[in-house]
């Protein structure tokens, strides 16, 4: 009876603790909580915002192509101005024009030559917009990990003061684990982040891989048309 009547008494107040505190933390006050792990934290979502931003960039000035761009190229080749074709090529910096670059310089040559070598240059076109991509979903992977890692090293700190002092009360052990909790919460969402991105620019290369397909296909057609 006297054990319970002393639980109850620890938790009353650990509560009047609780109500005469200040509930209000800014953000910044709850991530300092995190402790050191929080540094390689705060890398890991510098890199994954500087990775997703500048892939974005490169691979919306890869998709941008005129609508015309075809058009123009298959009227050269139907009258038989070959080298007004890969001039507009070559002064247009995108995929599909280098793609139907490689193609203009294999005319006369077997189709199934001139479409293996526009395939590998749409290889070259792939790997160059995927490239970092593997870096953002490191981070989606790595970053859960870290802020769990902090967590656990936070627990032991927190036991071993326990063990060590011999001080057990509700309010002290409720305030060790919320702050070492917050670097696991911080891992998740930058991960969560940096996986979000990732499948987002995956969407947007494979906008473009589709684009590049199509011009790919269109320009073989061209050729197998009969010159004027």
């Amino acid at each position: 009876m006297g054990i319970l009547l002393q639980a109850v008494d620890s938790v009353q107040r650990a509560a009047n603790a609780v109500q005469g505190s200040d509930k209000s933390i800014s953000l910044f006050s709850l991530l300092q909580q995190g402790g050191w792990i929080m540094y390689p934290l705060y890398l890991l979502f510098a890199a994954a915002l500087f990775v997703f931003f500048e892939r974005l960039i490169a691979i919306r000035n890869a998709s941008k192509i005129d609508n015309n761009f075809m058009n123009i190229i298959r009227d050269n080749i139907i009258t038989g101005n070959i080298s007004a074709a890969r001039a507009l090529a070559k002064n247009t910096n995108n995929p599909v024009a280098r793609i139907i670059d490689k193609g203009l310089q294999r005319i006369g040559k077997p189709i199934d030559s001139i479409e293996k070598s526009m395939e590998n240059v749409g290889k070259l076109e792939m790997y160059k917009m995927e490239k970092n991509l593997s870096i953002l979903s490191l981070i989606a992977g790595i970053a859960p990990m870290f802020g769990f890692l902090g967590t656990i090293v936070g627990m032991v700190q927190l036991f071993y003061s326990i063990a060590s002092t011999g001080e057990l009360t509700l309010n002290g052990i409720a305030g060790g684990i919320y702050t070492k909790m917050i670097t696991s919460a911080t891992g998740l969402i930058i991960g969560l982040i940096a996986y979000v991105g990732h499948n987002y620019l995956t969407t947007q290369i494979d906008k473009t891989a589709y684009k590049m397909e199509a011009a790919s296909a269109e320009f073989l057609d061209i050729l197998q048309e009969p010159t004027r």
